[in-house]
């Protein structure tokens, strides 16, 4: 059997079998399956609205976050973060860079006893603060570094 007509008759046959299960209500184009989006703090545009907005207003320094970042980024585009928290009973993770345009980057939700544990990559605009915002116990706490972010390597 020619390659080319075995390709065409596979995506064929998915098409098909996509098509029956949006006639029959087992797949919705229009329905997403991720988590609802905090517009108006992903949205803020200084970190006091942003950590207000995201329900971490009001946090307090803590020992117990450990902010993994290298001191000198050499490419702002790609900041490689790691966090982990050793407060009991955290619920979520939030990364916030001081002098981005918008500040929140990222807001994780941890459930079922998940490790309070991130490592993620992150853009920043300029060398700035990145605060860390954990919630925990029903309580607020934060942590930040600063983080140089060089042009070319060549300075800060």
């Amino acid at each position: 059997m020619d390659q080319l007509r075995r390709t065409f008759l596979k995506n064929a046959g998915i098409a098909g079998a996509a098509i029956a299960a949006i006639g029959t209500g087992l797949l919705r184009p229009v329905e997403v399956l991720a988590a609802t989006w905090n517009k108006l703090a992903f949205t803020s545009t200084n970190v006091a609205d942003a950590m207000r907005n995201s329900n971490y207003n009001g946090a307090t320094e803590s020992k117990d976050i450990l902010v993994k970042t290298p001191d000198i980024a050499e490419n702002g585009a790609s900041v490689p973060v790691e966090v982990i928290s050793n407060i009991p009973a955290t619920t979520s993770i939030a990364i916030f860079v001081e002098k981005n345009q918008t500040p929140l980057i990222a807001d994780f939700d941890l459930s079922n006893g998940a490790e309070p544990y991130i490592s993620t990559r992150i853009k920043m605009s300029q060398t700035s603060l990145v605060r860390i915002a954990v919630r925990a116990g029903g309580k607020v706490y934060t942590q930040a570094k600063e983080v140089k972010v060089t042009i070319g390597g060549c300075g800060g």
